[in-house]
This record gives C-alpha cells, sequence and structure tokens, in this order.
C-alpha cells in the first residue's frame, strides 16, 4: 500500500499483521480525495481520521495539502504502525495519534475546545458505530461551520440522516461504499453514483 498523491506521493505504508486493519483501498482512496479536492476541502483543513488503522487516509489527506492531523486508533499495534508510516512520510509535525476508543478521544478533543474542517470515519464494517459517531461529532461541537465528512463502509450499510449534517453523494466500490457528508441540514437530495 503507498500514498497515492501529494507531497509523500509513492511512499509505503505498512499494515499491522493479521486482519484486525482493513486498510482502505487504493482506488476508493483516489477517488474519495477526488471528491474532496473538487470540493476544496483538502488544503490546509484540520483533519481528524477516526478509526484510522494504518492512517492510510489521514496521510493521504496531509499528502494533499492539509494542515494537521489527529488519527484516532484504538488498537495499539496499529496505533504503533500507524506512528511508524507518518515518520516514513515526513508528518509527525504535523499529526497526533490518539489511542483511545473513539468515544473517549471524541470527548476528550471536545474538552480541548478542539474542531475540525474535514473528518475521515472507517469503523470495522458492521459495527453498528457509524451512527452514534457522527452524532457525537455533532453534539460535541467538533465541527467547524463548512466541515466535511467522508464515511467509509460496507456497501450495504446506510449512513442514517442524523440531524445537523447534509447528505451530499454516495460512491460504490464493489462491497464498499463512500458517503459523503456536510455540516449543515439533513434534509439535501443525495446523488447516488454507482
Amino acid at each position: 500500500m503507498r500514498v497515492i498523491a501529494g507531497e509523500a506521493r509513492g511512499r509505503r505504508l505498512d499494515a499491522p499483521a493479521g486482519r484486525a486493519v482493513r486498510p482502505s483501498a487504493a482506488r476508493m482512496r483516489e477517488s474519495a480525495f477526488g471528491i474532496l479536492s473538487h470540493r476544496d476541502a483538502i488544503v490546509g483543513a484540520r483533519v481528524l481520521d477516526l478509526f484510522a488503522g494504518t492512517g492510510a487516509l489521514g496521510i493521504e489527506a496531509l499528502s494533499r495539502g492539509a494542515g494537521s492531523l489527529v488519527a484516532v486508533e484504538q488498537g495499539r499495534e496499529a496505533a504503533r504502525v500507524l506512528l511508524g508510516n507518518l515518520e516514513r512520510c515526513g508528518f509527525v509535525d504535523r499529526a497526533e495519534v490518539l489511542t483511545a476508543p473513539v468515544a473517549a478521544a471524541l470527548a476528550r478533543l471536545a474538552q480541548a475546545g478542539r474542531r475540525f474542517d474535514l473528518v475521515l470515519v472507517d469503523p470495522p464494517y458492521g459495527s453498528d458505530l457509524i451512527e452514534p459517531t457522527l452524532a457525537a461529532l455533532i453534539e460535541l461541537g467538533l465541527l467547524d461551520g463548512a466541515a466535511w465528512l467522508l464515511v467509509e463502509h460496507a456497501r450495504r450499510e446506510v449512513i442514517p440522516a442524523i440531524d445537523g449534517l447534509e447528505r451530499r453523494l454516495v460512491r460504490e466500490y464493489g462491497s464498499t461504499a463512500v458517503t459523503l457528508l456536510a455540516k449543515g441540514s439533513s434534509e439535501v437530495k443525495l446523488h447516488a453514483i454507482r
């Protein structure tokens, strides 16, 4: 697995052994970041990468010009690999890794008054963590005024309507889907592209 574009293009990213972490496929990452770039959602952004795993999504954002990254990963081995990937790409000065469950990390970030422009959400498929995570981001005030959220999920999973978030786009890649959300009301047209 390698960084696709930007400052760290071509740099190799490690993944922990086993199946505890499911790295995002290159095709999905390329398309997702194309969507975000088209909306000027990356350059200078304060990025929050939840369920970060290897850090592939957050590192791709930094490589493409994001200003800073907070990566949250509960697994200690995955967090160690993530930190190594950040070091290999030269991004440790712009990134912070929190080794904690996402709910606890969100509460800690809110208490510290942190806010984010771009949130990347990639929980284990079928874990039922998407809805409570999105709701917590709204309830805790972690999203800046024009924040974007990119959710990677199993194609069969439907992202629920959350007050305060507009569903803007869904793209499917085999058994995986990506849903793009924007901070705002939940009453917006959904464009499904297959």
